[in-house]
């Protein structure tokens, strides 16, 4: 893992306070992992985009990127628009290995913890 690196990968908004959650995820992953490599990219509306991220990183030199959808689930983003990102970034960086994970909220741990969020709050509000 020493010359890979992670990218999560968000929607992006307008609004600048949306990647508060995104940035927390990368804070919490470096406390664990002082020395990885993670960086934010989005897919609009905020910057870097993938393309720029991914870029940087290649010429850093990393020879692996794992990029990590930070989705709840495959939608028509994920399924057209992020493969055709990905080709592009392949085609435009050769000597990288390009990996995307799955969507984060596929992530059978994901799906249990909104479980548990939400079934933790509908016992908060019985009488």
């Amino acid at each position: 893992m020493e010359n890979t690196a992670l990218i999560l990968f968000a929607h992006g908004a307008r609004d600048p306070e949306w990647a508060n959650p995104m940035r927390r995820v990368r804070a919490a992953i470096l406390e664990d992992a002082p020395t990885a490599r993670v960086e934010l990219a989005f897919l609009e509306f905020m910057s870097p985009d993938l393309e720029a991220c991914a870029a940087a990183l290649a010429e850093e030199g990393f020879a692996r990127i794992v990029v990590v959808p930070m989705f709840i689930a495959q939608g028509g983003h994920l399924k057209n628009d992020v493969p055709r990102l990905m080709e592009r970034l392949r085609e435009r960086h050769p000597r990288v290995a390009f990996d995307l994970a799955p969507p984060v909220g596929e992530a059978e741990p994901m799906v249990r913890a909104m479980a548990g969020y939400a079934a933790d709050l509908m016992r908060s509000i019985k009488v």
